[in-house]
């Protein structure tokens, strides 16, 4: 829905809750699906989404619960807060177990068990197999009801299987399993329809399956799927058995998750910190990063005072030191981007590094002496001192070879230490550029620029 329907939608919505207009609003709400009713709801006050969530609770729990996934977990939350146990036991059992399980994780101990007492006995029990898995792994986020075929099955009697079982999952593949539940093989849908009714499914099934097993990291898994172009992938336990089964659906979910859960942390944000998050919170979300950026930035200001006689001496030095910073920050940045993204990808290891880190200081050198030259220049155009533009020009170079070298270290050594290199990384590569950049230029300044 276009952002200027959802605001006119939820102006209608606004007028209608004003004037208790309760029946009108669940009618409106009933035609729309659930990621323009979640729109409109983000469009409300508190308190009127509150309302709107209680109205699609007493008419359609199952819209309702639909309405919540695609809210997302911190608004989902807030919402279900204001609810008792068994309500939210009566809404989160509408959902596939996985996503019911996400919002069941984050409520607080004593409130998750009320709820999964409520529901009802087959979800309650798929939700605490889920729960028995890390976070972020495979199994935590797989749907356990899975369909299999056994591999003595004629295609004839695997489509009659498929016609007659009810609450079928979306079939994308059809996983094979023998007598014991062991993934053997997957079958697609096309093969079934062009063999003759007879043929055994072994004679047909392609046996080197690609599978994940529940410990797997979500994020790996993404990359499985993407690597192979699948629609699904199974997953498996120790014993190879068969426990259930990830969708392109999740695998969504999972590579935006990520990626804004690098994107925050590069910036030195939390990942549930959003626009709709209330200001004490993100105040408590963001100040911790503060304080270390704070610390850091001391540490580059150290530098700076160990110069405070050249500066005194030449005060036009000032001027320039936050364009070294600035240069060297940005390149660091650029850097560190690159190589967070290849660590994410699988393109970027350890044993990779010399490799990747020639490629990162030849860049440097590069785009330093480029830089060099052009800061030089305009140093000289602008002061008149020859002297001062390749001491800028130098120090520009400098900064920029560390900016290359810092931003490629720093992550690879984080993620080797088992530290996600997206949240402390970008604090460490701009100390190093803040205070390299400030230590080359005051330093070759203080012992190149005339006394006189």
């Amino acid at each position: 829905m276009q952002t200027q329907k959802v605001q006119v939608m939820a102006g209608s919505v606004r007028r209608l809750l004003r004037r208790n207009a309760y029946g009108h609003v669940t009618n409106l709400l009933a035609k729309l699906r659930p990621g323009d009713i979640s729109s409109i709801m983000l469009e409300l006050p508190d308190r009127e989404q509150s309302s709107v969530f209680s109205l699609l609770m007493q008419r359609d729990r199952q819209l309702a619960a639909e309405t919540l996934k695609v809210l997302g977990l911190e608004p989902g939350l807030d919402l279900l807060g204001q609810v008792a146990s068994e309500e939210i036991s009566e809404v989160l059992q509408e959902l596939e177990t996985d996503s019911a399980a996400v919002f069941i994780s984050a409520l607080p101990e004593e409130v998750a068990q009320e709820v999964l007492e409520h529901m009802r006995v087959k979800e309650s029990a798929e939700v605490r197999g889920l729960l028995q898995y890390e976070e972020e792994t495979a199994g935590r986020i797989m749907t356990p009801r899975v369909f299999s075929l056994c591999e003595d099955l004629s295609v004839s009697e695997a489509i009659h299987t498929i016609q007659t079982t009810q609450d079928l999952e979306m079939v994308f593949y059809l996983y094979v399993v023998d007598g014991r539940n062991h993934l053997v093989g997957v079958v697609s849908l096309r093969q079934l329809l062009m063999v003759p009714p007879s043929t055994p499914l072994k004679k047909i099934m392609t046996t080197d399956v690609i599978s994940v097993s529940t410990d797997t990291d979500q994020e790996e898994v993404a990359r499985q799927v993407a690597l192979y172009d699948l629609l699904g992938i199974p997953v498996v336990n120790a014993e190879n058995k068969l426990v259930g089964t990830i969708t392109v659906d999740d695998i969504i979910d999972v590579i935006e998750e990520e990626a804004t859960e690098d994107i925050f942390h590069l910036a030195g944000v939390e990942a549930d910190d959003h626009i709709s998050t209330r200001a004490l919170s993100s105040v408590k979300k963001r100040l911790p990063w503060l304080v270390v950026n704070l610390a850091t930035a001391l540490l580059a200001a150290t530098v700076v005072a160990l110069y405070e006689t050249t500066i005194a001496r030449f005060a036009f030095l000032a001027v320039f030191l936050p364009v070294v910073a600035g240069m060297g920050g940005n390149s660091g940045t650029q850097t560190l981007t690159v190589i967070v993204r290849g660590l994410a990808l699988g393109e970027v290891t350890w044993e990779s590094t010399k490799s990747v880190l020639l490629k990162e200081i030849t860049v440097g050198i590069s785009n330093g002496i480029a830089m060099g030259i052009l800061a030089g220049a305009v140093a000289y155009l602008w002061k008149g001192s020859y002297v001062l533009g390749l001491v800028l020009g130098a120090a520009m170079v400098i900064n920029l070879v560390v900016a290359g070298i810092v931003g490629t270290l720093i992550p690879l050594f984080l993620k080797k230490i088992n530290i996600d290199p997206a949240i402390a990384s970008s604090i460490f590569v701009t100390t190093f550029t803040d205070a390299i950049g400030f230590l080359s230029f005051l330093g070759l300044a203080f012992h190149y620029l005339p006394i006189s």
